[in-house]
């Protein structure tokens, strides 16, 4: 289509933008398409269409070169129009896409015509759904564009003493019509692809033709008769008419399917009717491919036309209406102008805002300071109005009293919170598995404990034995007078743990003694554990919903004229946003004040729908007053209220309650972790200590056995008070080739040296269990540990005059490291462990916290 002549003023002297052709990347179309056909087609068949995929291959080599200055516009022009129409037949005949049983190693690749460095490609050619979606947007987006400069742009430019056509109120109307005729265009095309209702179509169809109707009529009046190419006059012409024939077609469908063939009959006539006229009226110069459509359509539309009269002559038999008497063809926009008003607001530009007179700005500052004042004086106003009706509301319990009635109780934002929050934890439910974990970890640090113990005990009970059998031989020192140390702290480790014990009876009695309290935290919703308001079980009147619905017509009121202040408030903003009075400052001769009044005046329309809004809102608040006292009297509503409270009151004292024993749960948690890396570490010396006296155990029994039978002599080894006896070894063969007492013994090499003697571990880096600063310290006290036998039978002896070696360690351990709680906090028992240092009060005395604090 030729575009609209343009003006010839000044035509040497303006620069004018223009779109350049897009640039493209080298494609080899050649031989995917002929690969396919050999696969689908064979051999042969490729060979016949050797020069259409040849001809294919050059117009594509011609578009990778791009406009030359040797091309002609037309000639290129011409090229771009036989690629697109190669293409379209491309399209039909060859599936490409990334699918792997289509072609797919075809990538279109295209640059930006504005940015040429920024590209697309895509594994297709066909403009699809989303394709015509982008295509409606963009006229809709003109149209908004062409409503814009008719609203603002074209009033002023008609103002002037010259002004061209194209920007004309008539000529910019004509070009909205013509935008939004090609977006609901694009929208018909997109519902025929759906498949959508005959109906449907009819009516988005009728609608594109209404607005091609629009643009026709525009462009057969002055100025723009004599402005266009006839070639504009005849594309829009036929288009209106071919819409409008689409239209009488697809309504004819759904009339044929409800077997109304009169009126079906008079629709085709009509639509047929339409197309002939527009050939017979509308000047040369339409596209070919519309002249076709229209051409195909009426084909269409004769051969329904013939059938459905055939079938009314045989079977219906009906009177077939005049097109003058039928009702207008149903119609249906889906499309708008885009609203361009904020898009191209110039309120917020900054250009040349510095740009102002000192008068002019003295005088703008002065009206500035006007509005602010009246701004903010009636944003108060309206603050201080939607506040007093929130205090109110309050006051009357509204509308939680009207929720509570639907079933629907509420509670506070933070004591909802608080219990979403111990139900994510688990809730009073789960309280009992972390009890199960609590006796878990009890059971394995006493299970390692006895592991432990076991250890020395066996290794004591094997050197008595030894020393029973070899008598004054056996001079080592005796098990008692090594393991004093790590018998101590095994003992206070076990005393630890039956502290433990028991602080955990009291938290598992604390569970079962407050469980009732806390059953309300496993409702889900916690509301549904709120009392419900009932409706009266006897009324006099029964006038229960009509109070109800009062009272609620009210609050819905109320709720309206809140919203209606929102609205003015924001309307406040927008109107001091946009008043700018600079360029009226800029020109005005006469007075400021005068020029302020008029300008204030603006203003006083809101200030009165405030005003009118707040005395609405004090006279509605008295009669909800009154109806909530009616509404409180018909369903008992103090009685509710202290209900209601009393539920808010046991939330409160459960959640305090869950979160104390929560609390010693995980302190307790963290002692038997904590208790239990301290007994691992010192099982771990116990084995140490029993290796080291087997094997020196082995070599003591070595040394006794040669004087035993006469075989010693002297050596420079010193096994006094430093060989020990083997743990496992007391009914076993003193060597490990020897298999019974009497045998011979072998001597040994005399000069292999003595196993030390034992020594307690230093143990520099375990800084958790080496000096004061470790959680397991007690203080120093001799105190009897319960696991003191009295000597008689015991396998750990009294002291004997060996010299102890001095104590470097001390695993004393509090029951719950940094634990304050009043679980963990017993007090000592006479002959018990001394108090551990753990003895700071707690925050809350036993059983008191929260809502049953004293």
């Amino acid at each position: 289509m030729a575009s609209p002549s343009s003006s010839t003023a000044a035509a040497t002297t303006n620069i004018m933008l223009a779109i350049y052709e897009k640039r493209t990347n080298s494609l080899d179309l050649y031989r995917p398409l002929r690969n396919y056909i050999v696969i689908n087609y064979g051999e042969r068949e490729a060979q016949n269409l050797e020069d259409d995929l040849q001809t294919l291959k050059e117009l594509r080599t011609d578009i990778e070169r791009g406009p030359t200055p040797a091309d002609s516009l037309p000639a290129r022009r011409d090229l771009l129009q036989k690629y697109y129409r190669a293409l379209c037949a491309v399209e039909s005949r060859f599936p490409i896409s990334p699918d792997k049983d289509h072609i797919n190693t075809v990538t279109f690749t295209w640059f930006d015509a504005f940015k040429n460095k920024q590209k697309a490609a895509q594994q297709n050619i066909h403009l699809g759904v989303d394709g015509r979606k982008q295509a409606s947007h963009a006229f809709i987006a003109a149209a908004g564009a062409f409503a814009f400069l008719r609203d603002n742009v074209a009033m002023k430019a008609s103002m002037g003493s010259s002004a061209s056509v194209d920007v004309s109120v008539e000529c910019v109307g004509m070009l909205e019509r013509l935008m939004l005729a090609q977006a609901q265009e694009c929208v018909f095309e997109n519902t025929i692809a759906k498949g959508n209702t005959p109906g449907v179509c009819a009516k988005i169809s009728r609608q594109v033709g209404l607005y091609y109707e629009e643009g026709l009529a525009a462009l057969n009046v002055a100025p723009l008769n004599q402005h266009f190419d006839k070639n504009w006059l005849a594309h829009v012409q036929l288009k209106a008419a071919l819409f409008y024939a689409e239209a009488c077609y697809r309504y004819s469908l759904e009339l044929h399917e409800k077997e109304e063939i009169a009126e079906e009959i008079a629709r085709l006539k009509s639509g047929v009717a339409a197309l002939t006229e527009a050939k017979k009226s509308c000047p040369r110069g339409a596209a070919q491919q519309l002249l076709d459509a229209m051409t195909k359509l009426e084909s269409t539309l004769n051969r329904n036309l013939e059938r459905a009269v055939k079938e009314n002559e045989r079977v219906y038999l009906m009177r077939v209406p005049t097109a003058s008497s039928l009702p207008p063809l149903p119609a249906f926009s889906l499309v708008k102008p885009m609203p361009m008003n904020e898009v191209l607001d110039a309120s917020k530009e900054k250009m040349f805002v510095r740009l102002v007179p000192d008068s002019s700005a003295k005088s703008l500052s002065r009206y500035t300071e006007m509005v602010d004042d009246i701004i903010r004086m009636q944003a108060e106003k309206l603050q201080q109005a939607s506040e007093l009706a929130r205090v109110r509301l309050k006051e009357m319990d509204l509308p939680d009293s009207i929720l509570a009635l639907e079933g629907n109780s509420t509670l506070s934002t933070d004591l909802k919170e608080d219990v979403e929050a111990v139900q994510v934890c688990g809730g009073p439910a789960g309280l009992e598995g972390e009890l199960q974990q609590l006796k878990d970890l009890r059971r394995v640090d006493q299970e390692l404990l006895v592991q432990t113990e076991e250890l020395l005990q066996k290794e004591a009970t094997e050197d008595a034995q030894f020393r029973s059998q070899f008598g004054t031989r056996w001079t080592r020192p005796q098990s008692s007078t090594l393991t004093k140390n790590l018998l101590d702290r095994l003992n206070r480790f076990a005393a630890n743990l039956k502290q433990a014990a028991e602080s955990d009876g009291r938290i598992e009695r604390s569970v079962r003694d407050h469980s009732a309290l806390m059953s309300i935290l496993d409702h889900r919703p916690i509301e549904s554990a709120l009392p419900s308001l009932s409706r009266p079980i006897m009324s006099l009147d029964a006038n229960e919903d009509a109070v109800v619905g009062a009272l609620k017509q009210s609050l819905r009121q109320l709720e309206t004229l809140g919203a209606q202040r929102a609205g003015l408030e924001d309307m406040l903003k927008e109107m001091k946003r946009k008043d700018d009075i600079l360029p009226k400052l800029m020109t005005l001769t006469g007075s400021h004040e005068d020029l302020y009044r008029k300008e204030i005046a603006k203003y006083d329309h809101i200030c009165q729908e405030i005003a009118q809004n707040v005395e609405g809102q004090e006279q509605l608040l008295m009669h909800i007053q009154v109806q909530n006292d009616n509404f409180a009297a018909v369903f008992n509503l103090e009685d509710f209220k202290a209900s209601r409270e009393k539920s808010y009151k046991q939330i409160e004292a459960a959640i305090a309650k869950y979160r104390e024993i929560k609390e010693n749960i995980n302190e307790g948690l963290k002692f038997y972790v904590t208790l239990q890396d301290a007994i691992t570490n010192i099982k771990q010396q116990c084995s140490d200590f029993v290796m080291t006296r087997n094997i020196q155990c082995r070599e003591m029994i070595e040394d006794v056995q040669r004087h035993i039978a006469g075989l010693s002599f002297q050596d420079n080894k010193s096994t006094g008070g430093y060989s020990y006896p083997a743990a496992g070894q007391a009914h076993q063969t003193p060597r490990p080739n020897s298999q019974q007492h009497t045998e011979p013994v072998h001597v040994s090499n005399p000069s292999h040296p003595p196993t030390p003697p034992y020594q307690p571990q230093q143990q520099p880096t375990m800084a958790g269990y080496a000096q004061s600063p470790s959680p397991y310290v007690s203080p120093p006290q001799q105190v009897p540990p319960p696991y003191h036998v009295p000597a008689s039978g015991s396998p750990y002896p009294p002291p004997q005059h060996q010299q102890q070696p001095p104590v470097t360690l001390e695993y004393g351990q509090p029951a719950y490291p940094g634990w304050r709680g009043p679980y963990y906090n017993a007090a000592p028992q006479p002959g018990s462990m001394p108090r551990p240092p753990y003895t700071v009060q707690p925050p809350y005395p036993p059983n008191q916290s929260g809502y049953y604090r004293q």
